[in-house]
């Protein structure tokens, strides 16, 4: 039979609150009196019930990690950056996978304030879509107010109605918007004027702040639309295999193609090759993240880096120590241009070209 807490304080020689106040480590307790308890813990093998524990106090042992697809090394880095920073403390980490789809991530916070999460950290970009914003503000600030903290990681930071910084959250913000203009400025500087983009998917904040710090680019280099097309994916290898051969098809004097991602750029590099196309010689290709693999495509992928496992395990210490969070709630996430050997001068044109 399972020992029980009376169990645990008669062999210590404690009252049952005191036992309580040893497991939940929060109330001092004198050194020899806490020692005593743990060993009658470790003797009579009891194991605290998670849940009546969870009710006894504000919030459980639980931190949520929501990640749009653990499948993605984008995710998978990050949520091992948070998992080793909250190690660190005596809780457990759990993550849910939202396969990208904005009701599931709701529900999942849904679920997560019934468990009386401690934290949770929502990652990658979120839905711009105006009654989604509404009501993930609305569910976060559910949760926040059973005592919960939640940090974004990636994404933006949230207002409420009154457009005010939403209380016990905190942004671990990515500077894609900078990156990405320091990205397309680089192949401008390179002589590149027929520039092609596969972004992500339209309504994520993450894809609209890439393409955006493209365009800026564009613009401050004077650019037109026309000889720069830009084309919708999924931050997906298929996005971007197809998305190069539709760029190709509207504009067939392309010298350059960004991908939104990492992933889509590894996509254009295998349909550029399949068409006899060398890189950079013939089409330059650059992507976003600098995901592991980027070193290992061929050629080597020019990139801009985000510090992802430095990112998660500072997301991690936050949900894990409120403490932490920087004043004002934003730690802005500094990202950097990464240039190799996908990338290089326009080839000067051969005779008889136009």
């Amino acid at each position: 039979m399972a020992a029980k807490l009376a169990d645990v304080a008669r062999r210590a020689g404690v009252s049952p609150a005191t036992v309580s106040r040893v497991l939940n480590g929060n109330y001092p307790v004198a050194r020899s009196t806490a020692e005593r308890v743990h060993q009658a813990v470790a003797e009579l093998q009891y194991v605290v019930n998670g849940n009546a524990r969870a009710l006894a106090a504000s919030s459980s042992d639980l931190i949520g990690i929501l990640v749009h697809d653990i499948a993605d090394p984008f995710f998978g880095v990050i949520a091992s950056g948070i998992q080793d920073a909250v190690a660190e403390g005596d809780v457990l980490a759990v993550v849910c996978n939202t396969g990208s789809s904005a009701e599931r991530e709701l529900r999942y916070l849904k679920l997560l304030r019934r468990q009386r999460a401690h934290a949770v950290v929502l990652t990658g970009g979120s839905s711009n879509d105006p009654g989604h914003r509404d009501a993930l503000v609305s569910q976060i600030s559910e949760l926040t107010a059973t005592g919960a903290h939640v940090v974004l990681c990636g994404r933006p930071p949230l207002s409420g109605p009154d457009n005010e910084p939403l209380p016990g959250v905190t942004a671990v913000d990515f500077d894609n918007r900078d990156g990405a203009r320091r990205l397309t400025g680089h192949l401008v500087a390179l002589g590149h004027r027929d520039i092609g983009y596969i972004t992500g998917p339209e309504h994520r904040t993450t894809s609209q702040l890439r393409l955006s710090g493209h365009l800026q680019a564009l613009a401050d280099a004077g650019l037109s639309g026309e000889r720069c097309p830009i084309v919708v994916g999924n931050f997906d290898r298929e996005s971007g295999r197809t998305g190069v051969g539709e760029l190709l098809r509207r504009n067939p004097d392309l010298t350059a193609v960004v991908g939104g991602n990492d992933i889509a750029a590894l996509g254009a590099l295998t349909e550029l090759r399949a068409r006899g196309m060398d890189v950079p010689g013939d089409v330059s290709v650059a992507g976003f993240d600098d995901l592991p693999f980027a070193l290992d495509a061929v050629p080597t992928l020019t990139t801009v880096r985000i510090p992802l496992t430095e990112a998660g395990r500072t997301s991690g210490l936050f949900a894990l120590d409120p403490a932490r969070v920087p004043a004002g709630g934003v730690l802005p996430i500094r990202t950097e241009l990464i240039v190799r050997d996908s990338t290089g001068p326009v080839a000067a044109p051969g005779p008889g070209a136009r």
